[in-house]
């Protein structure tokens, strides 16, 4: 038998918009606990992106996410010797903490000087729906729509 799942945390919001979407992206952006720099590089991704759109860089920012954000994922499940890719529905939860893990492993990857400068082109480019962040949306819609043949085995 399972063991019981374990409560959630409840985070508290940051301090600057009182938003629990951004401490949950600065927790996951945060390295070697150092929560306080990670705080300071989104705040200044932030004021980054409001020069860039001339929008609310807050805004922005959660369509940006929103973009990013998939629907489906392909799982790979095994029956009679075979392997298949089964297209199923992500949870809510899951969805939001694959956007930001996107996103901020894509901006990790940017040729830019600073990683405020990285995390604000990428959410510019993910606003406008464009960049790596969205394009890895783009490829796994396009695998499950792929796989949709299988979406019978879901389990």
């Amino acid at each position: 038998m399972r063991k019981s799942r374990p409560k959630k945390r409840i985070l508290l919001p940051d301090p600057k918009f009182n938003d629990v979407l951004v401490s949950r992206f600065v927790n996951n952006l945060m390295e070697r606990g150092k929560k306080n720099l990670a705080y300071n590089i989104f705040y200044d991704a932030i004021e980054i992106v409001s020069g860039k759109t001339k929008e609310e860089g807050l805004e922005v920012f959660k369509k940006a996410l929103a973009n990013v954000t998939p629907s489906v994922e392909v799982r790979s499940r095994r029956i009679g010797g075979a392997t298949f890719q089964i297209p199923s529905e992500i949870r809510p939860e899951r969805k939001m903490t694959i956007g930001i893990k996107h996103l901020i492993n894509y901006s990790r990857k940017r040729n830019e000087k600073g990683m405020s400068a990285k995390l604000a082109g990428e959410i510019v480019a993910a606003f406008r729906e464009e960049g790596a962040a969205f394009k890895k949306k783009e490829d796994t819609h396009r695998m499950a729509e792929a796989n949709k043949a299988f979406s019978h085995f879901r389990f």
